[in-house]
């Protein structure tokens, strides 16, 4: 078991494995150009050994086949799969060439004109039998998410449970799809806004929530008549494959298309004829900020519609009068949890004058607590990055975080061993402003920045570029609805006395500005899978205009 900031880190050597890593490119989270990676590994295969027997309990084998439409294909380059607590190789997946793309946007297609002629409450019942389904592998997929991404498998299983709990909550909403009706200023007429699915969808997913991300977008898109090809991040190959492999059982059963859930795995090219590609009229994507902005710019170059959710700058705001044990504990998770990598980590505290220095002092202690190491374990709380590339980001953003004036607390070193473990690490003495403060590092770096009032704090929350996620800690009831008001936040999320991280189905998730504007998982959010009409009926053999206008 590796430790925490400040205490004995164990030391080996890297594995030959993280030196063909270090051609990658990342070019977006959840977007990565694999460059050696489409070699054959000379090293043994983690599927092999009887440690991960779960492995070949979710279907998946030394060799798989990356494309989905009803039948498995992939006659592109062989992706290797990488466990990133020790760079070993996991499995591999053969990719899919842009012909096989092709083809399954074909299948997807047909398969639309099958499945939207299901009522909703049918199309509820199918996908709460996939949530059934995944619940009978929540804990061997939880397992691969901790092997293949890096997250704890607390956090690995507490995904899969994420997915389950969306698939209950789309069954109740297939029952409740509805427009309104408005009254008419004509006699004899009634308006309806009536809700009817897009057709076939596509959806690109990152590395850091490799399977509940797809299924937010999945369950609700299912339910609301949309068939979806799914193009998951390469370094995360083998999640798409098993989540495939379950949805697939699924349909087979119910006698439907297996291209209703398509799946395409591959790197950037693949990823861009998705945006490109006129026959998906909805691509939701999960990624950078940089990455987003391509993909929604190439998607409205063909005007179609975009979900996307991209990056966060988030902050936890603390004020003289919080609980700083709660501040404490939800720092914690905040900041620790995936090791720094949600989009909704916290990567800026914003804390009162007063209570700044009591709050830096009891997060310390706390991080010395905290224990790194095989994600896989339960007692780990900590895992590593995913890739050497995220280790490198971290390590260049301590330097600048230095160079720019902070201190560091706690952490700031990457641990000697084979995986791309580093230390949590605090920073304080920056200020607000400092160029590494408004950039996002997807590391578990926090910096401390210390304020004097409430409005100067809100004005620091608001004045990065992104808008996801944001926490005020406080017992004063004034500021609550100060800062979820017009003058507060302008985050989408906008949290009190609890983490930036760890959202509920059951509200709308996303965030403004270069977050994206998208909104997936519950409230209203069903109807960015759909195309609305406003039909206005004339039940009568009068024709009477709107306006009053008299013509002819």
């Amino acid at each position: 078991m590796l430790r925490g900031a400040g205490l004995r880190m164990l030391s080996s050597v890297r594995s030959k494995r993280a030196e063909l890593l270090s051609s990658a490119k990342i070019t977006g989270a959840g977007v990565v150009t694999i460059g050696k990676l489409y070699t054959t590994s000379v090293m043994p295969y983690l599927i092999e050994d009887p440690k991960y027997a779960f492995l070949k309990d979710l279907g998946l084998s030394k060799t798989n086949l990356g494309g989905f439409d009803g039948k498995w294909i992939g006659s592109g380059k062989p992706l290797i799969s990488v466990c990133p607590a020790s760079n070993k190789p996991i499995a591999e997946v053969t990719t899919v060439t842009l012909a096989e793309y092709d083809e399954i946007i074909k299948a997807t297609t047909e398969a639309w004109d099958i499945f939207v002629d299901l009522t909703a409450p049918r199309r509820g019942e199918i996908v709460h039998q996939i949530g059934e389904a995944l619940r009978d592998k929540k804990a061997q997929l939880g397992r691969l998410i901790s092997l293949e991404m890096g997250k704890i498998v607390q956090e690995g299983e507490g995904e899969v449970q994420e997915y389950i709990d969306i698939c209950n909550y789309a069954m109740g909403l297939s029952r409740m799809l509805g427009g309104k009706s408005f009254p008419s200023e004509r006699p004899g007429h009634v308006l309806l806004e009536q809700w009817n699915p897009l057709g076939p969808i596509g959806i690109i997913s990152a590395f850091n929530f490799p399977i509940a991300v797809y299924g937010w977008n999945n369950a609700i898109a299912m339910v609301c008549g949309n068939t979806m090809v799914w193009k998951g991040a390469p370094s995360t190959p083998l999640c798409g494959v098993a989540v495939t492999k379950i949805i697939e059982k699924v349909l087979a059963a119910n006698k439907l298309p297996g291209a209703i859930c398509s799946l395409v795995t591959g790197a950037t090219d693949i990823g861009e004829a998705i945006a490109k590609d006129e026959r998906l009229p909805l691509v939701s994507f999960t990624g950078s900020c940089l990455a987003g902005q391509k993909v929604g710019t190439a998607v409205q170059g063909r005007f179609g519609k975009t979900i996307l959710e991209l990056g966060g700058n988030n902050a936890i705001l603390v004020d003289e009068t919080a609980d700083i044990e709660m501040v404490v504990q939800a720092a914690l998770f905040a900041c620790v949890g995936t090791a720094g990598q949600r989009c909704t980590t916290a990567r800026r505290m914003i804390v009162h004058e007063k209570v700044h220095d009591t709050v830096v002092e009891r997060l310390t202690s706390a991080y010395g607590q905290v224990r790194l190491g095989d994600p896989l374990e339960t007692s780990t709380l900590c895992g590593p990055l995913h890739s050497p590339q995220a280790v490198d980001a971290f390590l260049q953003s301590i330097k600048e975080s230095q160079e720019q004036g902070g201190k560091v607390i706690c952490g700031g070193k990457r641990v000697e061993h084979e995986g791309n473990f580093v230390e949590p690490t605090i920073v304080t003495g920056l200020k607000h402003d400092s160029p590494v403060v408004q950039k996002e590092t997807f590391a578990p770096i926090v910096y401390i920045l210390k304020c004097s009032s409430l409005d100067e704090a809100i004005r620091w929350n608001n004045e990065v570029k992104q808008g996801l996620s944001s926490s005020l800690f406080t017992q004063d009831i004034e500021k609550v609805f100060k800062w979820i008001g017009p003058k507060g936040s302008d985050c989408g999320i906008v949290n009190v006395n609890i983490p930036t991280n760890g959202a509920e189905i059951g509200g709308a998730f996303g965030g403004n500005k270069s977050t994206g504007w998208g909104r997936e998982s519950g409230s209203d959010s069903w109807k960015q899978y759909m195309r609305r009409s406003t039909c206005t009926i004339n039940y009568t053999k009068e024709l009477p205009l709107a306006q009053g206008i008299q013509f002819g």
